[in-house]
């Protein structure tokens, strides 16, 4: 069952240290000590214990929330609403069960051409309610392939790849009208909670931006997905980032569980294989991430300036208005600004100016809602991201105060 932070009111604008294989076959049974809010409406849950390898504890328990604001994420529905999978090759499958498929210019006629038993679990997605809830967390290592990014030889090639790329893997703006059973609120509760399951596993900060990334994008290419099957689109995401990014993925008895099995393995799967088929098999996504590790490569600053650019980019992957509407290069952009300026109040140096072509008025629009997102950080009641960055390892940057102004404001 899907774990998300204590308080579950949605807000407003807001190396590889992962567990080893042979340690998480044996991590089905450990305790957790926090007790985090359902996403859906479930029948109580028994107390589960299982120990991780590093010998860290927690007790978990999920209870039954009553809180009208939750009812919305596993309550039934009697709408009887087609499935539309728009780019990835609009399958229509209309209530008597008949499919059309019509080609697409995104993917060649095989790949469009889902299968039945796909286009079934497409269908669930739609029709069938489905009870979810939510998880905990820990502290995260995340370094991305500095390795790569900091040979300064390849910095102009990487650099202008990943702009020529993140053109073709961004979601589209608005594509939550889409799904009329899913709200803004909702999205951020599930990237608040898989931002807890990628520090409970030890996953990479890259791994949850992809997975992000392909939730939105999955979520661009289809309509109607039912809020009872949020949790199940978010979790393949994140299975499909980790297998992508990570040394040593959890396994698939993993991501079942930290749905609290709410998902079956056999969904699980069948999941992933819609996702991949509806995302074309393209998984290597440029993410903001990415950016800003190349862009502190090229002007490098200290470690507290690199974890507030961190934390703000992290924060970001909250909101899809209006962060959907820029570039990851341009998030990058605004949090490395933002946090240059919180620590010593300077902002694009000429170095990165010159490396990327962007000048301050490019980057100012979206420095601007960074900085909003930044000042409200705290009241937010999703703090996963801001716990995170709590920790010793991220030398405590999330209780910083943020600037109050900006100089050009």
């Amino acid at each position: 069952m899907m774990n998300f932070s204590t308080n579950a009111h949605c807000g407003g604008h807001t190396s590889k240290e992962n567990i080893p294989p042979s340690s998480k076959t044996d991590a089905l049974q450990f305790q957790r000590t926090k007790q985090r809010t359902v996403l859906g409406v479930l029948p109580e849950n028994e107390q589960r214990g299982r120990s991780l390898s590093q010998g860290s504890q927690f007790s978990k328990q999920s209870s039954i929330s009553d809180n009208s604001q939750f009812a919305f994420l596993g309550c039934p529905s009697s709408s009887s609403y087609d499935v539309y999978v728009e780019e990835a090759c609009e399958v229509v499958l209309a209530a008597s069960g008949q499919e059309v498929v019509s080609n697409s210019y995104y993917l060649d006629t095989e790949t469009a051409a889902l299968q039945n038993q796909d286009l079934r679990l497409l269908l669930e997605l739609s029709l069938n309610s489905c009870q979810d809830a939510s998880m905990l967390s820990e502290p995260d290592e995340s370094l991305t392939s500095e390795e790569v990014l900091c040979v300064f030889e390849y910095a102009e090639d990487i650099h202008r790849h990943l702009r020529e790329s993140e053109m073709r893997f961004r979601p589209r703006p608005g594509y939550l009208e889409q799904h009329p059973e899913i709200t803004k609120c909702m999205r951020v509760i599930l990237v608040d909670w898989l931002v807890e399951v990628v520090q409970e596993y030890k996953l990479r900060s890259e791994t949850l931006h992809l997975a992000v990334n392909y939730l939105d994008r999955f979520l661009s290419c289809t309509a109607y997905v039912r809020r009872g099957k949020l949790q199940l689109v978010g979790t393949a995401a994140l299975m499909i980032a980790a297998k992508y990014e990570e040394i040593f993925p959890p396994e698939l008895n993993e991501f079942v569980y930290t749905t609290d099995s709410t998902y079956t393995k056999k969904q699980l799967i069948r999941m992933e294989n819609v996702f991949l088929k509806v995302l074309a098999f393209k998984m290597a996504a440029p993410t903001a991430n990415q950016f800003l590790r190349l862009f502190i490569s090229i002007h490098s600053v200290c470690t507290i300036t690199e974890n507030i650019a961190l934390y703000v980019a992290e924060l970001s992957l909250l909101e899809i208005d209006p962060f959907v509407q820029y570039t990851p290069s341009t998030v990058a952009a605004g949090a490395y600004c933002l946090a240059t300026y919180t620590v010593n109040k300077s902002l694009w140096p000429d170095s990165l100016h010159a490396f990327t072509g962007y000048t301050m008025a490019d980057i100012v629009p979206c420095l601007t809602d960074l900085h909003k997102l930044y000042i409200s950080a705290e009241s937010r009641p999703q703090q996963a991201i801001r716990e995170k960055y709590k920790t010793s390892k991220h030398c405590h940057v999330s209780v910083i105060t943020p600037p109050a102004v900006l100089p050009f404001l």
